[in-house]
């Protein structure tokens, strides 16, 4: 085992631990549908984390960050992602109840299990961020032994993997605190702040911040 791995294990955790869209997204899927959907909603984001260091790996995301044209279009993508989520996060406040909360393990709301498959994957492939850290951060821990292209591929599996542990940890901690947070009160208060920051990044993303 390269020496340098345990190192990249802590800065992918370290990093999937900042708050950002991912988590706001995680709190959103765990309060308003439950527990499945919430694990779907990882699935899609550790597939676009395979998508983003596979890229990275045969160069394809840095053609596309030096493409100011095709950048522009990933980068508002992931801000209407972002958007809608937010927007449909403060129509379900608005509403007072998103939607009912099966505590046996969750309804998957509107468009099942595939759309909350597709926000957590929509989300990361619109995320500039993880592009980034896969083609400037990703290659510095490929060790020069064996080939490059399977041990930078092996990197974005374990960096997916690390992902999918910490909101594992993170959803279950937010199940947890599930009977307080579904007061109505308290349920429109969170709706309202993850709806206002989901907009409020889905902005960000798509001007570029």
């Amino acid at each position: 085992m390269p020496v340098h791995l345990p190192l990249f294990v802590i800065t992918t955790w370290l990093l999937a631990m900042l708050p950002g869209a991912g988590q706001a997204l995680m709190i959103r899927q765990i309060l308003a549908f439950g527990p499945r959907p919430a694990r779907a909603t990882i699935a899609g984001n550790a597939t676009g984390l395979l998508v983003w260091s596979t890229a990275a790996a045969v160069g394809l995301s840095a053609v596309l960050l030096a493409n100011p044209h095709a950048y522009l279009v990933v980068r508002l993508a992931g801000g209407v992602v972002l958007f809608a989520l937010g927007l449909n996060t403060l129509r379900a406040a608005a509403k007072q109840g998103v939607a009912r909360i099966d505590p046996g393990g969750g309804t998957a709301g509107p468009g099942g299990l595939r759309s909350a498959y597709g926000a957590g994957l929509g989300t990361t492939l619109g995320n500039p961020k993880a592009g980034v850290f896969a083609v400037s951060v990703l290659p510095q821990f490929v060790t020069a032994d064996g080939p490059v292209l399977l041990s930078s591929i092996a990197l974005g599996v374990l960096w997916a993997v690390v992902n999918v542990c910490w909101y594992l940890v993170f959803t279950w901690a937010v199940g947890r605190g599930r009977a307080l947070v579904s007061r109505p009160a308290v349920r429109r208060a969170l709706d309202v702040v993850t709806g206002v920051v989901l907009c409020g990044l889905g902005v960000a993303v798509a001007g570029g911040v």
